[in-house]
């Protein structure tokens, strides 16, 4: 069974930006028909979709988001990451990598999930 674990720092000043990788492991991100997403949660609130790499490399933005997020990967280390420009405090919240279908566009496999807090 897959499994997706994310790392990266827990505390973040404003206007910097934001760092995310996550390690995949019993899966390769280049194996057709898989799709890798990131999601966040701020407190309180729902999920937010942030984007997603498919297994060629092709990527995916949400509009509110299109202008300050990136996403890439390392094939040989099997991560792939997340990087939020010019955070703000409301960009505090939980975020998730998951593996989804090509098919479903579904996340089916999730990471535990880390906690980011924007604040100086």
């Amino acid at each position: 069974q897959v499994q997706l674990r994310e790392s990266g720092p827990g505390l973040v000043k404003p206007s910097q930006a934001l760092s995310l990788t996550c390690t995949v492991s019993n899966g390769s991100i280049t194996t057709t028909g898989y799709a890798w997403n990131w999601i966040r949660q701020p407190p309180g609130k729902g999920l937010e979709w942030m984007g997603v790499m498919t297994y060629d490399g092709t990527t995916a933005y949400p509009p509110s988001l299109k202008s300050r997020t990136a996403i890439s990967r390392d094939t040989a280390k099997n991560q792939f990451t997340l990087q939020l420009l010019s955070v703000t405090p409301e960009d505090t919240a939980v975020y998730y990598c998951a593996r989804a279908t090509t098919a479903t566009w579904t996340p089916e496999y999730w990471g535990q999930g880390t906690q980011v807090t924007v604040s100086s």
